[in-house]
């Protein structure tokens, strides 16, 4: 049986621990022979298409590669190289760094017209890169900015109502008077007056800046507000063009900040709209729609075809395939003025399993059905043989209601809005779902936590500050494209090509804190457990769609709990509802991928991201920039914590793509500790009552070492990984040194920081306090990194006492801590803990036991859980189901936790 540390012992262990760690990085960046790994990648900084594939339409991508410790200083070059060597023009420039400055991840952008048809590349250090054919070029000045891409060239003005002035191909001009729309209305649609007031605000930019530039790749941010002629200015925003240099498109993310009154502005729709030029003949535009699949709507202004005199198989023909339409019948040619001229066309998807889509021939008439169908890829197209605009709207069907209206395209300039929120469908309601059932005081607050697990408040269920981020793409074109060629621009749009690095590595690169091994299949248990985890994610993926977690405030989250009567998620009740990143689903989902390089993992995660980060976490009002804990409504729960808006949550998939979004939101959390002296997360405990409160505008704050400090340290490392800001780095040593000098170490549970420093006041009793969800949200992760890049023995003997006691038999907590932990939970979650001690020790005893403790499963999957589920049909359900009621999310999530980071940690551990 393992023991506690002593000194001795723990010095001993620590400096094997470094040494093996130092050895490891040397002989990672010394020169050695080509050796095939798994997957077929030899030895070498690999990437690879996302799906195993290049894509079909060329667009450009950025991606980010880890580098191990010590091995690439800032000024290297690198190269890449596809399998057969061919040199291909890339763009580099740093994203993290080591503590000794060396390079940790390297940004790297691609341009489109890539002539390789390989699936993987090698990044090659010490290389320069060759000179890509056309390069961007940027012009400034006072009013706008104009991006050449060498294929198109995109003016953005940096005031007024228009972000987008023109976008050309060659000489002409094929989109026009790019802005942001937003329909707000002071009434749901059952007000039982009938008496709606409606109103359209148009953006107003305040600034425009170049956030990024390169010879490949350039990044336009443009913020401001929505504005009405009225004066009010509401719904902050930011829009980012993306440009690739070669490319005839442009990807445009759009983020928006709710900060209205949700009792009186209801949104009723939120786009992008921009005009269309169109000089082609009426019969020569075309109206293009991608619905499921390859299944295509295509169309022009005046068909030409089913009339009762024939215009010629040519002309129909040539209609039909978005050519020229060369000759037209004499009979018809002089009639075509009495063909109907259809101007407006929409393509609506209500909701995730039905679209239509419907034209009429101008504002005062009536409309047509046209077409239906399940889900829209959101795709579509209005031009002609002389050029046209493509433009699409990624996750569709997912974030529905989504809408694409093409008005006006019987004139000379057509109308495009891309709808975020469909106008035609019911109109955004962001209440809260109940009056507060009379919970006006804490203690009854406490008693329906009890019964429902809602931790509800009075003003805390407000939407005030939510954000949604979403992605669109437009091509500018020629001509109109042909039908297979539409398709794969639906594609394009449904998903998109993603450049990663692969499995391999990352993990040779030692980034994340080592907390995750690749996957391993040699004997019976460890196949067993690769099944399961292959299993249960598949599962959740099922369940997203038997369920229909999908809608325009929720895509990207899953549900808590299962309730087994109703064979349905506990989608109504209370805390049992939207996870909102509850005991790390988020990092459970990116440390599966980081270890499979799964394309259908990676877009789970990525749209779990875009979800949590913005939708569930408060980014202005009195609760920024604190989450919400799991909920009915993802902003619902007066529990705002950092738990929940943790950076942690974000960095991989910051580390893995660049993504700039997301770097705004890593960086939000820098000073988000100052919001926990007004919001205190404890507020309703009786232990709380007399404690000394800190006052609102204070340099202190008091913090919890696990859930709070464990989030806000993550943000200060990426900050300091991200910039080598010095300040970031020493608020972390501070904290690291007053945890460590704690009388309880990391059983203190909490104290008093100063947040201009970090560092902890030092408690005066000795009293253990300890909770199961401390090391629940990352902290266990956070704490890898931590001590394998700051030398502070004191803070990583702390963490190894908790690692090791937490889970110990009473009479080894006893003689350690002079006294048991008692009852605690989620002891399978915390073997991971046991065996990253193993790791750091070099035990093969406490290896043992990481993996006896994770068997034992308490509390969570028992040892003989059979991974399978049944199908339930009607009538017991509305729809058929696969139902495994054994399944919780907070189980799913530890139970994957442990066994990632314990075969990661403790390998040797595993017998059979």
């Amino acid at each position: 049986m393992t023991q506690g540390i002593s000194r001795r012992r723990f010095i001993a262990a620590s400096a094997l621990a470094s040494a093996a760690l130092g050895g490891a990085a040397k002989s990672s960046s010394a020169a050695t022979p080509a050796r095939p790994l798994e997957h077929g990648f030899p030895e070498g900084a690999w990437c690879h298409w996302l799906d195993q594939r290049a894509p079909d339409i060329g667009v450009g991508v950025t991606w980010g590669m880890p580098w191990p410790r010590s091995k690439h200083s800032p000024k290297t070059t690198f190269s890449l190289r596809d399998r057969d060597g061919q040199r291909l023009p890339m763009q580099t420039w740093p994203l993290a760094f080591w503590p000794d400055g060396s390079l940790k991840w390297t940004a790297h952008a691609l341009a489109p017209n890539v002539t390789s048809a390989s699936s993987a590349f090698e990044v090659v250090p010490g290389e320069k890169s060759p000179a890509p054919a056309v390069a961007i070029k940027l012009k400034q000045d006072a009013t706008a900015i104009d991006i050449d891409t060498g294929t198109i060239v995109c003016r953005v003005l940096r005031q007024g109502p228009v972000c987008i002035e023109s976008i050309r191909r060659g000489d002409k001009e094929l989109l026009r008077a790019g802005r942001l729309v937003v329909l707000r209305q002071d009434a749901p649609a059952e007000r039982e007056d009938g008496v709606i007031n409606q109103e359209t605000f148009e953006c107003e930019i305040e600034q425009a800046i170049v956030e990024h530039e390169g010879p490949l790749r350039a990044v336009v941010k443009i913020t401001g507000r929505h504005a009405h002629a009225n004066g009010r200015r509401w719904l902050p925003f930011t829009l980012r063009l993306y440009f690739y240099a070669g490319g005839h498109d442009v990807r445009v993310l759009h983020t928006f900040v709710f900060d209205g009154n949700e009792s009186r502005d209801f949104i009723r729709g939120i786009g992008v709209r921009f005009e269309a030029p169109l000089t082609d003949p009426l019969h020569d535009r075309h109206v293009r729609f991608v619905g499921e699949g390859d299944g295509l709507f295509a169309e022009a202004v005046r068909g030409l075809t089913g009339l009762r005199r024939n215009p010629g198989a040519e002309a129909r023909a040539a209609q039909i395939d978005g050519r020229a339409v060369t000759s037209i019948a004499a009979n018809v040619e002089k009639g075509l003025d009495l063909i109907p001229a259809f101007g407006d066309w929409t393509l609506l998807q209500a909701g995730a399993d039905s679209f239509q889509i419907r034209k009429r021939t101008a504002a005062g008439h009536a409309w047509l059905d046209s077409a239906r169908g399940r889900r829209a890829s959101g795709l579509g197209y209005i031009g002609g043989p002389g050029g046209g605009v493509a433009f699409g709207i990624q996750n569709f069907w997912q974030s529905h209601p989504a809408q694409i209206d093409i008005r006006d395209a019987r004139t000379d300039r057509a109308a495009v809005t891309l709808w975020l929120w469909a106008p035609d469908a019911r109109p955004m309601d962001l209440r809260f779902y109940h009056d507060g059932l009379g919970q006006d005081t804490h203690e009854k607050q406490l008693q329906g936590l009890n019964i429902t697990y809602e931790d509800y408040e009075p003003g805390f269920g407000t939407p005030m500050g939510v954000a949604r981020t979403s992605e669109m793409r437009l091509w500018l074109l020629e001509s109109t494209p042909g039908r297979e060629r539409l398709v794969q621009l639906a594609e394009a749009v449904r998903a998109p090509a993603v450049m990663a690095a692969v499995p391999q590595t990352i993990h040779r690169a030692g980034v994340f804190g080592g907390t995750f091994a690749l996957p391993d299949r040699s004997t019976r248990q460890r196949a067993r457990l690769e099944q399961q985890l292959d299993w249960l994610f598949e599962f959740y993926e099922q369940q997203r769609d038997q369920h229909g977690w999908y809608g325009f405030w929720n895509y990207g989250d899953v549900m808590h709990t299962y309730d087994p009567d109703r064979h349905t998620w506990r989608y109504d009740v209370g805390g049992y509802a939207w996870d909102n990143s509850e005991l790390s689903t988020d990092i459970w989902l990116w440390l599966y991928f980081l270890r499979t390089g799964r394309a259908d993992v990676y877009r789970f995660a990525e749209a779990m991201t875009r979800h949590t980060g913005e939708v569930d976490v408060h980014h202005l009002g009195r609760f920024a920039p604190l989450g919400s804990r799991h909920n009915v409504m993802h902003w619902g729960c007066s529990a705002k914590q950092l738990r929940i808006s943790t950076a942690l949550n974000r960095r991989y998939y910051y580390f893995l793509t660049a993504d700039e979004r997301v770097g705004d939101l890593l960086r939000e959390q820098l000073e988000a500790a100052r919001t926990l002296r007004a919001i205190v997360p404890e507020r309703k405990l009786p232990k709380m009552q007399g404690r000394r409160k800190e006052t609102p505008d204070g340099e202190h704050a008091r913090l919890g070492f696990g859930t709070d400090w464990g989030s806000i340290a993550g943000a200060w490392l990426t900050e300091w990984e991200r910039t080598r800001s010095r300040p970031m780095r020493d608020r972390l040593l501070a904290s690291m040194r007053t945890i460590g000098a704690q009388p309880r170490g990391f059983f203190t549970g909490g104290g008093r920081m100063n947040l201009q420093t970090g560092a902890f006041e030092i408690a005066t009793d000795r009293a253990i306090n300890v909770s199961h969800l401390s090391a629940a949200f990352g902290l266990p992760e956070v704490c890898a990194e931590l001590i394998q890049l700051l030398d502070v023995p004191k803070f990583k003997q702390a963490w190894l006492q908790y690692c090791i006691l937490y889970n110990a038999p009473a009479e080894q907590q006893r003689a350690e801590l002079g006294e048991p932990l008692g009852e605690l939970n989620l002891q399978q979650g915390h073997s991971r803990l046991t065996a990253y001690a193993a790791s750091i020790l070099r035990d093969d005893e406490l290896a043992r036991r990481a993996w006896k403790e994770f068997f034992e499963g308490r509390a969570g999957f028992a040892p003989d859980q059979r991974f399978e589920s049944q199908r339930i049909s009607g009538p017991a359900v509305l729809n058929p189901v696969d139902e495994a009621a054994w399944v919780s999310t907070n189980e799913a999530a530890q139970w994957s936790l442990a066994v990632i980071q314990c075969l990661a940690f403790a390998p040797q551990g595993l017998q059979g």
